[in-house]
């Protein structure tokens, strides 16, 4: 005996068909979740949730943080079952039938859109106030060239703004607590707005969680989904979870929930709150950076979706290509980028923010009831996590102002006289 196994070597298990290239592991997928979700919100959304239920944003917090961990598990049970680019678009008409995938699938394009403009504009306010809009145009532009030429490139571009925009939160919150103004008094009564006041919170705080979405919208580009994409959604959500509920706490600490409220720059104020005025430039290159991290995956993950949608002829079937060199989708990514540069040119997207809220909810609605009818062996979460998904979705979207509610619900209207012409047309 030569101590030689003579069973045949092991192979790596199969992975799903895919005309696009699967290159991301678990931490690029996990990156790409951070820099989705690590931006936007905890730089802007602490303001407008202090006005509407003043340090009660903490308890707004966790709801929001209840409902979005229901969505990941929802989210990461249907991509290892469903491996495909597309997210809830996928899903949606997979377990509950074509009209419900469209629904999905139209509220997340329209909706976060209008997210991609709004981070362009963020951009252009932090980084040059008085040229904002050319600065918006430029950002996109020069995001669009960078996922044009793959996806590994967005992977290693969104690392470094990930790695930029912790350290400067790190620098915050250790501002906030050693300005010499840190103080519990400062926090105020938690019931500020009473309970709506602390669901309208939540809602808006949801707007920044949402960005584990596009880890699932990513699914054939990663490799092994059915294991990477149920491991990488978890541990984003965990680590934003973390960021933000440090910041929160300190910048309220520091300076209260009526400056923050007052305030469009949250946590600049709250360091200058502390006498720490010097830092407030740091903050406002780390405001830059992190708009920049949620508008470069929101190009990716709008470009996916209108991909799907199109593979399916849900949307004009010219997108449905794959580039020959660096496969990925890039009519899609150039449609996307032209859609995204009209409206910074001719919208003010100041309320976008309460529409694209409405839209999400729904998108994730539509997730958890796709997990509620998965069978038992598919089943990573019992199924009662899935139910509580869809009634905090539907709460925290019909108690956000009047107006988003209004026009997201017409937003989802017209998708649905879109769909039925469609097919009659078909």
């Amino acid at each position: 005996m030569t101590g030689v196994s003579d069973d045949p070597p092991t192979q790596p298990p199969p992975q799903p068909a895919t005309r696009l290239a699967r290159r991301l592991g678990t931490g690029d997928a996990v990156v790409i979740g951070l820099g989705s979700m690590i931006g936007a919100g905890v730089f802007a959304a602490i303001g407008p949730a202090a006005a509407a239920a003043g340090s009660g944003l903490l308890i707004g917090l966790g709801l929001a943080a209840v409902v979005a961990y229901c969505n990941a598990a929802s989210s990461a049970q249907l991509a290892a079952v469903h491996p495909q680019s597309g997210g809830t678009y996928v899903y949606g008409r997979e377990q509950l039938g074509p009209l419900w995938g469209y629904i999905a699938g139209w509220g997340f394009v329209v909706g976060k859109t209008a997210s991609c403009a709004a981070m362009a504009l963020t951009v252009g306010a932090y980084a040059w106030p008085d040229h904002a809009r050319p600065v918006a145009v430029a950002a996109v532009v020069a995001l669009g060239v960078v996922n044009y030429l793959g996806v590994q490139k967005t992977a290693w571009l969104t690392r470094v703004i990930v790695a930029v925009v912790l350290a400067t939160l790190a620098a915050v919150v250790v501002a906030n607590l050693g300005g010499g103004q840190a103080s519990v008094d400062n926090f105020g009564p938690l019931g500020t707005g009473g309970w709506r006041g602390i669901l309208e919170s939540a809602g808006l705080l949801f707007f920044a969680f949402a960005g584990y979405a596009r880890i699932a919208t990513l699914g054939e580009e990663v490799v092994d989904p059915a294991r990477t994409i149920p491991r990488a959604i978890p541990i984003a959500l965990g680590i934003t979870l973390v960021v933000y509920a440090l910041v929160a706490i300190t910048a309220l600490l520091a300076a209260g929930p009526d400056l923050l409220a007052a305030s469009s720059a949250p946590l600049a104020d709250a360091v200058r709150a502390g006498d720490l005025d010097w830092l407030a430039p740091v903050v406002g290159i780390g405001g830059t950076v992190a708009a920049l991290g949620v508008l470069l995956s929101l190009l990716a993950g709008v470009s996916r979706t209108t991909f799907a949608m199109a593979s399916n002829r849900h949307l004009p079937g010219w997108l449905d290509a794959v580039h020959p060199v660096h496969r990925v989708p890039h009519r899609a990514e150039l449609a996307v980028v032209i859609a995204v540069i009209v409206l910074v040119l001719t919208v003010d997207l100041r309320g976008a923010i309460g529409f694209s809220s409405f839209a999400v909810l729904a998108y994730y609605a539509i997730a958890n009831l796709s997990a509620w009818t998965l069978e038992p062996h598919q089943r990573r979460w019992p199924r009662p996590v899935a139910g509580l998904g869809v009634i905090g979705c539907v709460v925290l979207a019909v108690t956000l102002p009047a107006t988003s509610v209004a026009v997201g619900a017409g937003v989802l209207a017209l998708g649905v006289l879109t769909w039925w012409v469609t097919e009659r047309v078909r």
